[in-house]
C-alpha cells in the first residue's frame, strides 16, 4: 500500500497541456498582432523617432539714411509655432491652444486647415509677438501639447507716427496672390517679407536665409536630442539716399495736410527727402494687422496707403508752363511771343478766363513765368498744338514712368492726338489744346515725374533716374537698379535755359507769385500750380465746398542754375500755389542750413608716407588728391576728424571718436 507510486490524473494533465497551450496561443496571436495587424503603426512610430528641422529666422537687414543712421531696426521676440510632425489630432488640441494663447478657437482650426497642403515638416506660425504669459503656457504645457512650440523672430521696429511711412513700406506675411507672382516663388506660406516700399523693391536684400536646428524627437513629439544647428545669415543692411535731417524737415512741413513733398539732388537723382499724407503706422502691420484695421485703412477716402509721391495721377497745374516755356523757346515762338491779358480770351469760339479776372496786362515770355498769366500759355499752345507739346512733355518723362526704384509706380497721361485714337477711337479737337497749355485738361502727372522734369530743365536737359537707395551698397549683381545711373539730355538752348531760369526766380520776389515764401540770403527759382479738380460750374453748384478745393502745386530749387536740391510740393486742397511753396521753402532752408552747418574740409596736410605732423591745418581744396586711400592723424582725441577719400578726392563731413585714422 505504501509502496505504490501516485499518478498524476487524466483530468490534471490534460488542462494543464490545455493551459501551456493556450499561452503559446495568446503569444502567437500577440506576435502576429504586432509583426502583422500592428506593423504600420509601429513601423509610422518608429518612423518619427528621427530628426526634426525647426527654423531659425534670420533677421532682416537695417535699413539706413545716407549717413548711416539708423531708420528701421529689428527687436527680438517669439512667436508660437504648431508642429505637425507628430501624431495628435491638431484640431481636438484648439481648444486647449486658443486658451492658451488667446486666440479664438475656430481662427486656430481655420488656420491649420489653411496650411494643411503643406509638406508636413514645415511648422505652422500660429501667433508672432506671444506674450510672457503666452510663453508661459507653452513651457507649462510641454506634455500635454507636445506640437506647441516657440521659435525666436526679429521683428521690425519702424518710427513712429509714420514716419516715411510710404517710401520704407512695411512687412507682412506672404499670401497666397503673392505666392503666384515670380518673384515671391521660393518662398513658403507662413515667410514674412516685404509688401511695400523699400521692404518689397529690396526685399532679397533684406531678407537674409534662415537657419535650421536639427533635433530628433521621439514618437510623441518630443524632443529627445539635439543633433546640430545651422545658423541664420542676416539681411544686410540697406543704405538709402534718404536724408533723415531734410526728411524730418519735410514731414512737418507736410503736417496735418493732405498731399506729398519730394526732393532730390538733381545732378545724381537721389531722393533726399519724400513724404506722403496722410501716413499710416508700418508698425501696425510688423506683426499682423486686425482685420478691422486694415478695412479702415483701405476705405479711408484720403487712401492713406497711397504714396501720392509716386501714385498720385494729377493735373499739374500752371507748374506745366514751364516745360510750356521750353518747348515754345525750342520751337522758336515763345521768345517773341507777347499777348494783351485782359482776363481772359477767346479760343475756337470759347472764352477761356485767367486767373487774374482783372487781367496782367501786355505780357512777354518772361512775364508770363513769373506772374503765371493764363492767356499767355493759351496762346502759346494754339501755336504749338497738341503734338508738339507732347513731344517736349514726353521727352522730360511727363506720362511715363520714371523708374524710381520703389513699387507699383504710376504713368501718368499725356494727352496727343495718338493718345486719343488709341483709348477712345475719337480725334483730338484744336480746343482740347488750350487747356492744356495750363496743365489742365487730359494731363495727369505724378509728383515724381514733375520733380524729374523740372530737375532737367534746372540742369539745362540733363534728365536723371530718381532713386531712394545707394546702388553701390548692394550686392554686385543686382539688376533692379543698374538702370538708376542712366542719364539722358534733352536738348535746350543755353539763351533760353538761362533766361527761363531767371524768370523762375522772380516767382518768389514781390512781383511773382509766391513772394510769402521768399528766404533772404537764398537764390530760390520755382513756380507754382493751382490745378481744378472739377469745373468751376461744377464746384459753384456745391457752394464751393472745400472739398473741391483746387490743388497747390509748387516745384523749385536753389540755386537757380545747376541746383544742389530740386523739390516738389504738392498741397491737396491747398487752393493756391504760394501755400504749397511756402512748405517748399521750409525744406530748401533746412538743406541749406545744413549745409553750412558742415564743417570746413580742414584736415593735417599729409607727407608723402601718409602722416601728417602737429603743425598747421590745412585746408583741402576741391579736387586736390591724396596718394594713397589712407593717412594717419595724431591728433588729439577730441580734435580727431573723419575725412574720406573717395577716386582720389577729400571730403571731410563731420567729427567722429578718435580713431588715429582717417579713411
Amino acid at each position: 500500500m505504501f509502496g505504490r507510486d501516485e499518478k498524476v490524473s487524466a483530468i490534471r494533465l490534460t488542462a494543464a497541456q490545455y493551459a501551456i497551450l493556450a499561452i503559446f496561443l495568446v503569444l502567437a496571436y500577440g506576435l502576429w498582432r504586432l509583426q502583422v495587424m500592428q506593423s504600420g503603426y509601429y513601423a509610422s512610430a518608429a518612423e518619427k523617432n528621427r530628426i526634426r528641422n525647426v527654423p531659425i529666422l534670420a533677421p532682416r537687414g537695417k535699413i539706413l539714411d545716407r549717413e548711416g543712421r539708423i531708420i528701421v531696426d529689428n527687436y527680438p521676440s517669439f512667436s508660437a509655432l504648431v508642429l505637425r510632425d507628430t501624431s495628435r489630432d491638431l484640431n481636438v488640441d484648439a481648444d486647449l491652444i486658443a486658451q492658451g494663447l488667446h486666440l479664438d478657437a475656430d481662427d486656430v482650426r481655420t488656420r491649420i486647415r489653411h496650411f494643411a497642403a503643406m509638406p508636413q515638416y514645415q511648422p505652422i506660425f500660429l501667433k508672432e509677438d506671444i506674450t510672457p504669459d503666452e510663453q508661459a503656457f507653452i513651457e507649462a504645457h510641454r506634455n500635454e501639447l507636445p506640437e506647441l512650440d516657440t521659435i525666436r523672430a526679429d521683428r521690425r521696429l519702424y518710427p513712429r507716427n509714420g514716419f516715411m511711412a510710404h517710401l520704407i513700406g512695411y512687412v507682412g506675411e506672404v499670401t497666397e496672390d503673392m505666392l503666384n507672382q515670380p518673384q515671391f516663388e521660393l518662398y513658403n506660406p507662413g515667410d514674412v517679407v516685404g509688401v511695400s516700399g523699400v521692404e518689397r523693391q529690396y526685399n532679397d536684400a533684406l531678407m537674409g536665409k534662415n537657419g535650421a536646428r536639427q533635433e530628433l524627437v521621439n514618437s510623441h513629439g518630443r524632443e529627445v536630442g539635439l543633433l546640430g544647428e545651422t545658423e541664420a545669415i542676416p539681411g544686410k543692411p540697406l543704405k538709402l539716399t534718404v536724408d533723415i535731417d531734410l526728411q524730418i524737415a519735410a514731414e512737418e512741413a507736410l503736417e496735418g495736410k493732405n498731399g506729398a513733398i519730394v526732393a532730390m539732388d538733381p545732378h545724381t537723382g537721389e531722393i533726399l527727402a519724400m513724404v506722403s499724407r496722410p501716413t499710416f503706422d508700418p508698425n501696425d502691420f510688423a506683426v499682423r494687422v486686425s482685420r478691422d484695421e486694415w478695412n479702415k485703412l483701405v476705405t479711408d477716402p484720403d487712401k492713406p496707403l497711397l504714396n501720392k509721391a509716386i501714385q498720385a495721377q494729377l493735373a499739374p497745374g500752371s507748374t506745366f508752363k514751364i516745360i510750356m516755356s521750353v518747348a515754345g523757346w525750342q520751337e522758336g515762338i515763345a521768345q517773341d511771343l507777347h499777348v494783351n491779358c485782359t482776363g481772359g480770351a477767346e479760343f475756337y469760339g470759347r472764352r477761356f478766363g485767367c486767373w487774374v479776372k482783372g487781367g496782367h496786362g501786355p505780357v512777354s515770355l518772361e512775364k508770363a513765368i513769373y506772374q503765371s498769366c493764363d492767356v499767355f500759355f493759351y496762346t502759346l499752345a494754339e501755336k504749338l498744338g497738341i503734338d508738339r507739346i507732347a513731344k517736349y512733355a514726353t521727352a522730360f518723362g511727363l506720362g511715363q514712368k520714371t523708374g524710381i526704384d520703389l513699387p507699383n509706380e504710376v504713368s501718368g497721361v499725356m494727352p496727343s492726338e495718338e493718345w486719343k485714337i488709341r483709348n477712345f477711337k475719337q480725334k483730338w479737337f484744336a480746343g482740347e489744346t488750350i487747356s492744356v497749355g495750363i496743365g489742365q485738361g487730359a494731363v495727369a502727372i505724378t509728383p515724381v515725374q514733375l520733380l524729374r522734369a523740372i530737375s532737367a530743365i534746372s540742369m539745362g536737359g540733363r534728365l536723371v533716374v530718381p532713386h531712394v537707395v545707394d546702388p553701390q551698397g548692394l550686392p554686385s549683381g543686382y539688376v533692379e537698379t543698374s538702370h538708376v545711373t542712366q542719364t539722358t539730355n534733352v536738348p535746350i538752348d543755353p539763351n533760353g535755359w538761362t533766361f527761363i531760369t531767371d524768370a523762375m526766380s522772380r516767382v518768389l520776389l514781390p512781383e511773382g507769385t509766391a513772394p510769402s515764401a521768399h528766404i533772404a540770403g537764398i537764390d530760390i527759382a520755382g513756380k507754382t500750380g493751382s490745378a481744378q479738380i472739377v469745373s468751376l460750374a461744377t464746384r459753384a453748384k456745391f457752394k464751393n465746398s472745400e472739398a473741391l478745393n483746387q490743388n497747390g502745386w509748387f516745384v523749385g530749387f536753389t540755386p537757380r542754375r545747376n541746383p544742389d536740391i530740386v523739390i516738389c510740393v504738392l498741397f491737396e486742397g491747398g487752393e493756391h500755389g504760394r501755400l504749397a511753396a511756402r512748405l517748399a521753402t521750409q525744406v530748401l532752408k533746412a538743406y541749406v542750413d545744413k549745409q553750412k552747418r558742415i564743417p570746413n574740409k580742414m584736415v593735417e596736410k599729409p607727407k608723402s608716407d601718409g602722416t601728417v605732423d602737429m603743425g598747421a591745418l590745412w585746408t583741402a581744396p576741391e579736387g586736390d588728391k591724396l596718394e594713397g586711400g589712407s593717412f594717419v592723424l595724431e591728433l588729439p582725441k577730441k580734435a580727431a576728424a573723419l575725412a574720406t577719400a573717395a577716386q582720389g578726392m577729400v571730403s571731410t563731413e563731420y567729427l567722429v571718436p578718435s580713431t588715429g585714422k582717417v579713411q
